[in-house]
């Protein structure tokens, strides 16, 4: 790994929804990540803590985001806390254009968007204060499956937002706070070969303004339970829009980190959430 001289790497924090990152500055691409010492950065007591590492690179720079460098000029090389790669991360998203911008590395277009390369493909981000909407691509249910977990066989809904799911909502009487997700639930390996990220849902009180509110827990592959997901989110609102006949339409998500908006469209899903950065330093490992 390339060190500053004294011996340390800058490094921001951030969150979104309670979904935390560790945000690494690496312009030129020379920071030389490995699978151990992103577990290690992560680490919440040995570590910094977080659910994944951010690490910022001109897209021309890095091997996986050549391709794209004509249309963003930064790549989100992101990782998952245990150390492998995943295709996309919206709220990691989200909270990668906050730093962008607040670092002046970025600035939006005229038209008020910014584009980031990640392994998904561009998202364009828009900001409108404290709240960070990204357009990732529209969910695509493709097949029913199930979970195990608890004990309990639970039917859902394969849902591809770039990234893996399995969204699996809850039958009456049973809680969704009362779910054991210490361990990662059961899945087919067959139907998700990469593993999944495995959404339970139950519905929400009606909220104003939207067209469904769903209550949603998250196991991530490679993370564990996290209090966000901001793709598992899209896939949810996808599937209680298919659920209640619908095509499109805005769906509230709670989380358990807060709450996520997601706006289903003919051809994409904006997600949209609070993006804050809470901390800066410098990593240093012996």
């Amino acid at each position: 790994m390339t060190l500053r001289d004294d011996g340390g790497v800058e490094f921001t924090k951030g969150h979104g929804t309670g979904n935390d990152f560790v945000i690494l500055p690496d312009p030129d691409g020379t920071l030389e990540l490995t699978s151990d010492l992103v577990a290690a950065i992560c680490d919440r007591r040995r570590g910094i803590g977080g659910d994944g590492v951010l690490r910022a690179v001109r897209a021309g720079r890095h091997p996986d985001g050549a391709a794209l460098a004509d249309e963003a000029e930064w790549f989100m090389d992101y990782w998952n806390s245990d150390g492998s790669f995943a295709e996309m991360c919206g709220n990691g998203a989200r909270v990668f254009v906050r730093y962008l911008l607040e670092t002046g590395l970025a600035a939006p277009t005229a038209a008020g968007v910014l584009p980031v390369a990640t392994r998904a493909g561009v998202v364009r981000a828009r900001v409108d204060g404290e709240t960070i909407a990204v357009e990732l691509r529209r969910p695509r249910l493709y097949a029913t499956s199930a979970a195990a977990v608890d004990g309990l066989t639970l039917p859902g809904t394969a849902v591809d937002v770039g990234n893996p799911h399995l969204v699996c909502p809850l039958p009456a009487g049973l809680e969704l706070a009362g779910l054991d997700l210490t361990r990662a639930p059961g899945f087919d390996p067959a139907l998700f070969p990469a593993g999944v990220n495995v959404e339970f849902t139950a519905p929400g009180e009606a909220v104003d303004g939207v067209d469904a509110h769903v209550r949603m827990r998250v196991y991530e592959r490679g993370s564990a339970e996290t209090l966000s997901c901001g793709t598992g989110a899209c896939a949810v609102a996808a599937v209680a829009l298919h659920d209640a006949g619908r095509r499109t339409g805005t769906v509230a998500v709670d989380v358990p980190g807060g709450r996520l908006t997601a706006t289903v469209t003919d051809d994409s899903c904006w997600l949209s959430g609070p993006a804050l950065l809470v901390a800066t330093g410098t990593l240093t490992f012996p």
